[in-house]
């Protein structure tokens, strides 16, 4: 029987990814590259310093310390922060709240599992701190997706078993962290990309919310 859905948050709960996507373009052009949306699809669902270092490798900069490294990745943040402090309750996808109500309504627990270290931060601009019975982000982790280190310790948290778990996701590393994590999944996005998911639906608002109740009993073919 699911006992609890773990929420990715970027890309799930809000769209904060163009945010993601304008400070690594920013980053990569002041570098002197470009950087496209294509480029930026390998960063879904990877840490901070991954990312950097697909970026770098994309604009084939090999030569930098770790600590120019840091000060890279810190400065993209600098300008993410900026970019999500415009954030608002209007922000939050379709569906989203409707399916947190759905879940409370069959006492089913709710967490959080995300690698960024501002999830804190844009739930608070979205006024959802409160809406999770448990936050997992990247202050948390040591490993990234598609280790299954968040989905995992969101579990713990909630005091249920990983196959107890719904994981929801927009990232095929997310996906594979799922599964890797012994959970079910419900991809948010393309089929083509995640198609190891149980179920794919293009957002939340077209996801039939009853099927996550028996999704312990439905076998992918």
């Amino acid at each position: 029987m699911i006992k609890a859905c773990i929420f990715d948050l970027d890309g799930v709960i809000v769209d904060t990814a163009r945010f993601h996507y304008i400070a690594w373009k920013r980053l990569a052009n002041m570098l002197g590259f470009e950087f496209t949306e294509h480029d930026n699809e390998r960063l879904k669902g990877v840490s901070r310093m991954d990312s950097l270092e697909i970026l770098l490798s994309v604009g084939n900069i090999t030569n930098l310390t770790h600590e120019k490294k840091l000060e890279y990745a810190d400065m993209k943040n600098k300008w993410y922060v900026e970019y999500i402090s415009t954030l608002t309750p209007a922000d939050i996808l379709p569906g989203a709240i409707e399916i947190l109500e759905f879940l409370k309504s069959h006492n089913i627990k709710t967490a959080i599992g995300s690698a960024s270290k501002n999830a804190m931060s844009i739930l608070q601009g979205l006024k959802l701190e409160h809406a999770f019975d448990t936050i997992v982000d990247g202050t948390r982790i040591a490993k990234a997706k598609p280790d299954p280190q968040v989905f995992l310790t969101g579990a713990y948290d909630l005091k249920v078993s990983p196959g107890q778990c719904v994981v929801f996701e927009d990232a095929e590393a997310g996906i594979e962290a799922a599964i890797r994590g012994g959970m079910k999944c419900i991809g948010i996005g393309s089929p083509v990309q995640l198609g190891k998911a149980d179920i794919v639906v293009p957002s939340l608002d077209k996801l039939n919310f009853d099927i996550v109740l028996s999704l312990d009993s439905i076998t992918k073919q």
